[in-house]
């Protein structure tokens, strides 16, 4: 997900750039693979919610690094757009294979606003990671699980820092 210094960069690209980022699964994979086996919570949950705070991560560090760029609302919007048409795809699939409804896009907009409650509820923090490791822990089933406190927390730190360079990186055509 980086750009060479000849390079320009179209808004739309930079959304699409961004969604294939937070869909990628290989970091998730390794993730897993290294969960402690002492982790109280189950490697299937530690899967879905790292999934999603890989696209939450993702698309509130395009926000937040962009925050005083013309470009931001535009590329903000390509990036969810991208999200909404895949979390449809996969409700759609999800229902079709179990026969329940699901929406997989008010359960990745749901998420968000619960990790930017828990973030408004804890001014204080000055590092966001602190406070996204335990919830997502919590998320996971177990707040107090120190192994999946520091691998919510490693994925979040990891995420905002790749789309940071990632957006530092880019020329707009």
């Amino acid at each position: 997900m980086t750009q060479s210094e000849n390079e320009k960069t179209s808004v739309e690209q930079v959304g699409e750039n961004l969604f294939n980022f937070a869909m990628d699964r290989e970091d998730i994979k390794l993730f897993i693979e290294n969960l402690a086996d002492e982790a109280n919570c189950k490697p299937a949950a530690v899967e879905y919610e790292l999934q999603l705070l890989k696209i939450i991560a993702t698309g509130w560090s395009l926000s937040f690094f962009l925050e005083n760029s013309s470009q931001r609302d535009q590329i903000a919007e390509n990036f969810w757009k991208l999200i909404h048409g895949f979390s449809a795809d996969l409700s759609e699939t999800t229902g079709l294979m179990t026969g329940h409804d699901l929406n997989y896009f008010q359960i990745v907009k749901s998420r968000l606003d619960e990790y930017v409650d828990i973030l408004a509820d804890q001014p204080e923090a000055t590092e966001p990671a602190a406070v996204i490791g335990p919830a997502f822990a919590g998320f996971c089933g177990d707040a107090d699980d120190i192994y999946t406190i520091m691998v919510g927390s490693r994925m979040f730190i990891i995420t905002v820092a790749r789309v940071k360079d990632y957006l530092e990186s880019i020329v707009f055509a």
